[in-house]
């Protein structure tokens, strides 16, 4: 199978959630940089910028619980197991088993929602944010209970187990990427990284695991963004918004703005070309944007 991410170690360390694993690259003192995909995806959504990254920065790209290849235990309601925070800890667990007690962070979609749990959560572990297309679960609920229909699989995939598993399969993940794309199709993802999604996508663990984390989504992470907007609690660290101009762009709100008045009220925004997979569909300007915060 074509090796994405030459020159990476493979990298699998215990957490409280079970065992995850990463692929890690460049100089061992270069400042570290972490890298969390979304739905339905795994590390591999980086490849298209990780080598480069990996010049200047110590690049780990990490598989979230449930995703990819680490572990995908039995979930609990979305009440804790697959909750944002945990997931944030448990990244955090793995960070320091390297070394890294303080980081950048940057995550994608679901990634982008654990990423700014730890900054929220956690502080003085994160040295700087990237939010990759995204908006505050809160932000995104608003929308939703607005508009009876948007984002339908957020509602479909929090309906309880086994409902929504069974609505799950191959078929209609792939039809809500490419809704997801700007021109409609699979063409920005490598072949590679696309069959080894599908294998995840067809391993009943992993559909429940995806499950709980919408679960989660609808539960216990709305409640802890009402817990921090009720505290007035912020991100304080350099933060950047990255989104899609086909996508987030296309909203009534600029993403920018919806972070700026929720969570972090100083981010930079960086609008790119392209859909919702930012990495794969404007690669060029997504690494532009990740290296010009990790030198504020």
């Amino acid at each position: 199978m074509t090796d994405l991410f030459p020159g990476f170690a493979r990298v699998s360390l215990p957490t409280s959630g079970g065992t995850l694993i990463a692929r890690a690259g460049g100089p061992d003192k270069a400042p570290p940089l972490l890298l969390l995909h979304g739905y339905p995806q795994s590390h591999l959504c980086w490849h298209p910028i990780a080598t480069d990254l990996a010049e200047d920065f110590r690049v780990i790209a990490l598989d979230l619980k449930g995703y990819g290849d680490s572990a995908a235990p039995a979930g609990d309601g979305g009440r804790h197991a697959y909750a944002k925070r945990t997931l944030a800890a448990e990244c955090v667990q793995f960070m320091a088993q390297l070394g890294h007690d303080r980081f950048t962070v940057a995550g994608h979609d679901r990634g982008a929602q654990v990423a700014y749990q730890m900054a929220l959560a956690t502080p003085r572990h994160v040295e700087r944010l990237a939010v990759l297309d995204n908006l505050p679960v809160h932000t995104v609920w608003e929308m939703i209970e607005a508009t009876p229909g948007a984002l339908p699989h957020w509602t479909e995939m929090a309906r309880p187990s086994p409902q929504a598993e069974a609505g799950l399969d191959v078929e209609g993940i792939e039809d809500l990427v490419r809704k997801h794309t700007a021109d409609g199709t699979l063409d920005c993802f490598s072949p590679a990284a696309l069959e080894q999604y599908r294998q995840t996508w067809r391993q009943p663990e992993r559909i429940h695991a995806f499950c709980e984390d919408y679960r989660a989504g609808a539960t216990t992470d709305r409640e802890a963004d009402h817990e921090y907007l009720a505290s007035g609690r912020a991100v304080t660290c350099p933060t950047t918004i990255i989104w899609g101009a086909t996508f987030l762009g296309a909203g009534t709100e600029s993403p920018l703005s919806a972070w700026r008045r929720t969570f972090t009220p100083d981010a930079v925004g960086v609008e790119v070309p392209g859909g919702h997979f930012v990495v794969e569909e404007s690669p060029k300007e997504t690494l532009a944007a990740l290296r010009d915060l990790m030198t504020r």
